[in-house]
């Protein structure tokens, strides 16, 4: 081995055995190592003489002289690594009472606290809080408390009395400058100056109309011109009274003009209706005899009808051919007659419109009733609001609301349904029943024209 390749053996030696750069950290997060390498190089010109001694093969002493040139480099290099982490600090303002930290109070027991305060002393603190609570009585929640004992009952009139005396008689506070008439005391205000763009935009602008109508509109009177705005259509130059008034050719109100002021019109008053006269026992004996003049049957608002009599009135129904109108609206009906009503609207065959609306069915029993019109195919009007229940529910809603969609007759339904899809879709099927009676009513029609016209044809020839 030569001398040059012993030297660069052991400075790999070297460089293996030291210990590793230790990288630092800077303020701003990034990583320093500081690495440092060492290198010899041979260099002609600057020789090193090394002598060694051998003994040869005879045992004679051998030196031997060996010239090497050397030269140590040392580098440094710095190696900064940066962090692309950004580190976030969120600051926490504590809680302060009057420049006091309350964080220290966090872990105080309050109850402890309370138990060592004398009544006096909780008597005072109860003054300063206010307990925000609405459950007590503002007297408890007032830090007012009036110590004196009462002198008497309370009595409201003889109090607002004594007050009112008491305003009376206690002075006015004196006037620093007594009160002159016409005579400004402090400073008068003064409205600032207006803008000149402000002025000219409130300039009439001047138009050129021509003779005839400038003369027109000069000779014209206040009603007139009034009537001339409102066919025009300038609304915000007159009221609704004279609006009205030139629209319907009534004559403008006297005394109003353009700063006229509308006053409120006088309700109109109409003589309440007449309670009902109708007699309830001659109209189920009626309803019993099929009398053929009893074509409409009104029981409105007669609240004295007694079970046992709609009990009658609904039995002699399904006999009767001529009754086509049954209203039974506000007389206290419930489940139990609406349930007898059901069965006898099955069996009947010539009631057209039935009226229960303002009693107390409940939601079940008004689709009972509406149940019964599947075998009824004469009633074409059906009203039931205003019961005790306000609100049906979406599964009685849509029970209705299947069971009208089978009933080929029904015209009219007088019911509040709450939900979207069920008034669209009742709505629907009654336009549609609507439009199918109306085109069979016109194939009668001409069926009915056509036939008269061939009879009349065959007479001729």
């Amino acid at each position: 081995m030569s001398d040059n390749e012993q030297v660069v053996a052991a400075a790999e030696e070297q460089a293996k055995t030291s210990p590793d750069p230790v990288p630092a950290a800077d303020d701003d997060g990034s990583k320093t190592s500081v690495v440092t390498e060492r290198t010899e190089e041979v260099i002609p010109g600057e020789t090193e003489k090394m002598v060694t001694e051998a003994i040869d093969e005879d045992g004679d002493v051998v030196e031997e002289t060996t010239e090497v040139t050397r030269k140590t480099v040392k580098r440094t290099m710095k190696i900064t690594e940066t962090s692309s982490t950004t580190k976030t600090t969120t600051l926490t303002t504590p809680a302060k009472l009057y420049g006091k930290d309350l964080s220290e109070y966090d872990d105080v027991d309050v109850e402890s606290l309370l138990a060592q305060l004398s009544p006096e002393e909780i008597t005072i603190l109860a003054k300063e809080v206010d307990p925000d609570d609405n459950f007590l009585p503002p007297d408890q929640r007032c830090s007012y408390e009036c110590t004196k004992d009462a002198t008497g009952p309370l009595n409201r009139k003889q109090l607002i009395e004594h007050i009112n005396k008491q305003a009376i008689e206690t002075p006015d506070q004196p006037e620093f400058e007594p009160y002159v008439q016409g005579k400004v005391r402090g400073k008068k205000w003064v409205p600032p100056p207006r803008d000149a763009r402000d002025i000219e935009a409130e300039e009439q602008i001047a138009i050129d109309m021509g003779e005839e109508y400038e003369h027109a509109l000069s000779d014209a009177t206040q009603e007139e011109i009034i009537d001339l705005a409102a066919i025009l259509g300038f609304h915000s130059m007159m009221n609704q009274d004279q609006y009205h008034a030139s629209l319907l050719n009534k004559g403008q109100p006297v005394g109003l003009g353009w700063d006229g002021i509308t006053k409120s019109t006088q309700q109109k008053l109409f003589p309440m209706d007449p309670p009902n006269s109708t007699d309830v026992d001659e109209s189920i004996k009626r309803v019993k005899d099929d009398d053929n003049k009893l074509v409409d049957l009104n029981l409105n608002n007669i609240k004295n009808i007694s079970d046992e009599k709609f009990e009658q009135l609904f039995a002699a129904l399904p006999q009767n051919e001529h009754l086509e109108v049954l209203s039974l609206t506000n007389v206290g009906l419930t489940d139990k007659t609406a349930l007898l009503l059901a069965e006898a609207i099955e069996k009947s065959k010539t009631l057209r419109v039935l009226n229960v609306e303002t009693n107390f069915i409940s939601p079940p029993v008004i689709v009972r009733l509406v149940q019964a019109l599947l075998k009824c195919h004469t009633i074409e009007e059906f009203r039931a609001s205003n019961q005790r229940s306000a609100v049906l529910g979406n599964k009685i809603e849509m029970e209705i609301t299947n069971l009208v969609e089978k009933n080929p007759s029904l015209l009219r339904l007088g019911l509040h349904l709450e939900f979207n899809d069920a008034r669209h879709r009742v709505a629907a099927h009654l336009q549609r029943n609507i439009d199918r009676i109306r085109k069979d009513l016109e194939l009668r029609l001409q069926y009915r024209f056509f036939n008269n016209l061939h009879r009349k044809s065959t007479r001729i020839q």
